[in-house]
């Protein structure tokens, strides 16, 4: 899957199908927000012994369904993401136009990346 790369939310264009990947905070953060989304972790899987969130997701409209979702702050979701060195592959629009809730993260060094 080809991505391009997007460094600010003024790159993002309106385009059906296509798929970025970004690291830059503002830029995600608006992707959520526009989709009235809030920044969360799936329950038991956190790391204590180092003080990270485990698996990070965004809780999506409507919001407080899924019980498996604990909210966080975007400070702790964005400290997570940082100390994992994750990327955000995303996109903004389906094939089809309507906005899309497409996103994964990825860690780049993995081997199976």
């Amino acid at each position: 899957m080809y991505a391009e790369v997007v460094n600010s939310p003024d790159e993002l264009r309106a385009e059906p199908g296509k798929v970025y990947v970004t690291t830059n905070h503002d830029v995600i953060r608006r992707w959520a927000e526009e989709r009235g989304a809030v920044p969360a972790t799936v329950a038991g899987t956190e790391h204590p012994e180092t003080g990270t969130l485990g698996v990070l997701t965004f809780d999506f409209p409507p919001i407080g369904d899924n019980e498996r979702l604990r909210h966080v702050s975007w400070d702790d979701w964005f400290d997570t993401f940082d100390r994992r060195e994750l990327n955000f592959i995303f996109q903004q629009q389906l094939a089809d136009g309507r906005q899309s809730n497409f996103f994964r993260l990825e860690n780049p060094h993995r081997e199976d990346a």
